[in-house]
């Protein structure tokens, strides 16, 4: 048996919030040989570049935690971008991966690759089954054709060449590591950015994006770690036992979902924020609700550990740590 430090994973990804995670998830497990690159020194969007960094370092798994990722703004805002982007790092490094021999990678997706109007909680035989939501619609369809590259390499060369490519599909994450971008993030850093400026400065009101009544599912980023470390070590038996050759995603969630007017009431209180919050009903709000069926995941042996009290907690530490006063 391969020792865990002598096993050459890429974690492509790593300086973002999941592949973070995963590197310090790996690293807890004693693996030593790591791989990461920056945008600056790979750019995951040049196949020529990705191929010739696979030939080079010969990865033996791969973690494939890169993405063009953003909030409703962001993703109104620049579609071509999110869409274009994401096709590009999933087929380059899928493929290179494959090119270059890697029996073992994980893709990762998102909620939003299920219809807007699923029914609730969301199975992964939910997916394809109607519309997406059209707020992120472009970067959906991305992480669909990321599903369905895993899944056909699977089918072609399986057999043949012993490729085992699979894909997790996590909730709403938040924690260490996340985008506090006032403009381009998602809804746990944005309330607790603009919560805590609205306490640093004293507003006594703060208003928010939509009417609060959509319901959310929210997971610490460790957790998420833990359950792609959990999805990689999965013997294939089990794997293919809980999931079908052209439907082989695994759903990682929390298990529990919250209105958005809930959660900022809850930023409020752990950010020490003593104003009044109002809501926008003319912004948009989403998808009505986004609560994922983990079942399958969670009985292949896996179970959150964090709380979203504790998170938010948690979070916010985070968040202090980073956070420049403007």
């Amino acid at each position: 048996m391969t020792h865990p430090s002598s096993e050459k994973i890429y974690v492509a990804g790593h300086r973002g919030m999941v592949g973070s995670a995963i590197v310090r998830a790996l690293r807890s497990e004693g693996h030593t040989a790591l791989l990461t690159r920056s945008r600056e020194e790979l750019e995951l969007t040049d196949q020529d570049a990705v191929r010739r960094f696979f030939a080079a370092e010969r990865p033996t798994q791969v973690y494939l935690a890169a993405a063009k990722v953003g909030g409703i703004h962001a993703n109104n805002t620049y579609p071509a971008e999110f869409i274009y982007e994401n096709l590009m790092v999933q087929a380059n490094v899928i493929d290179a991966a494959f090119r270059h021999g890697v029996k073992k990678l994980l893709f990762l997706g998102s909620s939003c690759i299920y219809p807007r109007l699923a029914p609730q909680p969301m199975a992964e035989n939910a997916l394809l089954t109607g519309p997406l939501e059209p707020t992120n619609e472009p970067y959906a369809v991305a992480k669909i054709a990321g599903i369905k590259l895993c899944e056909s390499y699977n089918r072609q060369y399986g057999a043949s060449h012993g490729v085992d490519y699979r894909s997790v599909m996590p909730t709403n994450l938040y924690g260490p590591g996340d985008n506090y971008h006032p403009d381009n993030s998602h809804v746990i850093p944005a309330l607790i950015r603009r919560i805590h400026e609205a306490k640093t400065h004293q507003t006594p009101s703060v208003t928010l994006w939509g009417t609060g009544t959509p319901r959310r599912e929210f997971l610490y980023v460790e957790d998420m770690a833990r359950a792609c470390l959990h999805v990689m070590a999965l013997d294939s038996s089990r794997y293919t036992q809980q999931t079908q050759p052209m439907l082989s995603h695994i759903n990682v969630g929390y298990g529990d979902d919250i209105t958005i007017r809930d959660l900022a009431q809850m930023i409020c209180q752990v950010v020490g924020y003593t104003g009044s919050l109002t809501f926008d009903p003319s912004k948009p709000d989403g998808s009505p609700r986004k609560l994922m069926d983990s079942s399958c995941l969670k009985a292949l042996g896996w179970q959150p550990q964090i709380s979203l009290e504790q998170g938010l907690s948690l979070a916010y530490t985070d968040f202090l740590r980073t956070y420049d006063n403007p």
